[in-house]
């Protein structure tokens, strides 16, 4: 599947680094703990935003694989922030230390759903402004689409930036033209390599999301996806590696129900991880190894909703291949 290697690469579909060396890896947890010094945890949350192939402008509907929540399935719901805020601190708080003080929790305020700066600047710069200046928020991340980050929303976010830390999180999920155009995706790679340059030099934290299994590519597709942005000018800050799930109620429900394609077991897939984890640099953060869908819309792979068994999966065959070098 041919695809362009574009400005961002240093080298052509293999990784610079040196096969000898043994896989260390750092968790966004990790990251955390050591910068805050103890778990910060994500509120998922919403900004009132929609998607250019939802409402007609390049789209209708959304990508093929994305649920009617865009995403944000488990992001709390509310006619305010505040509303939304109190929500979302409900669904997490249990993770926190029982003797910890509320004035000492930490987090981090998840802009999920949907493409969260595809609007008004003015709106979202009040919204996002309210939220970065609460005291528990520590970090604001904004989940959204390079096609969507004209420059005076980028200098809106990098202003927010100098405040707290600000992370942007594109879906970039594929390389691959053909397959992007298979799932709607609506943008070029090239359109994804120009807004990644604006974004590093307006000093923004760049996270990009990756999905594992879509339709028709092969692993070394896969690969190839992981080992560009493992190769990516400015270095990449961070990176979600994504089990692709088809939901019910999605274009992609409807494909897979009238012509089956294959879905990757959990052996196939905790494989594929460490492998993609083998071919990234040691300073990329992992912010995702797998991901959550909920239940009720899960149509496959059904053994991805046992989240702890595959996450004890992936931990064993990790710890496995930090002792051997590749």
């Amino acid at each position: 599947m041919s695809h362009s290697h574009g400005r961002g690469l240093h080298s052509a579909g293999r990784s610079r680094f040196s096969m000898t060396r043994k896989m260390k890896i750092r968790t966004i947890s990790d990251e955390l703990k050591k910068t805050y010094g103890q778990k910060v945890l994500k509120l998922s949350l919403t900004s009132g935003c929609t998607c250019p192939t939802r409402d007609g402008t390049k789209g209708w509907g959304g990508c093929s694989f994305c649920s009617q929540e865009g995403s944000g399935d488990f992001a709390a719901a509310g006619a305010c922030i505040e509303d939304q805020i109190r929500q979302a601190k409900a669904l997490v708080d249990a993770k926190f230390p029982k003797t910890m003080p509320v004035s000492d929790r930490k987090y981090i305020a998840y802009f999920q759903s949907f493409t969260n700066t595809y609007g008004s600047v003015t709106r979202l710069k009040a919204l996002y402004e309210k939220v970065i200046s609460r005291p528990e928020i520590f970090v604001l991340s904004i989940g959204t689409r390079p096609d969507c980050l004209p420059d005076e929303m980028i200098k809106m976010l990098a202003d927010l930036n100098r405040i707290k830390p600000v992370w942007i999180e594109l879906g970039l999920q594929t390389i691959h033209e053909k397959t992007a155009a298979s799932f709607g995706r609506g943008y070029s790679l090239e359109i994804f390599e120009d807004a990644y340059a604006r974004l590093k030099k307006a000093g923004l934290t760049v996270i990009v999301h990756v999905i594992l299994g879509l339709p028709g590519e092969s692993e070394e597709d896969m690969l190839a996806t992981v080992r560009y942005l493992g190769n990516l000018s400015p270095r990449l800050d961070g990176i979600k590696l994504h089990l692709l799930h088809i939901l019910a109620g999605t274009r992609m429900e409807k494909e897979y129900r009238e012509k089956p394609f294959p879905v990757m077991t959990m052996a196939e897939y905790t494989d594929l991880v460490v492998k993609c984890l083998q071919a990234l640099p040691e300073e990329i953060i992992i912010h995702r190894m797998t991901g959550d869908a909920p239940k009720r819309l899960l149509v496959a792979p059904m053994w991805s909703a046992d989240k702890k068994k595959v996450l004890n999966l992936l931990q064993k065959k990790i710890r496995m291949a930090e002792r051997t070098r590749f």
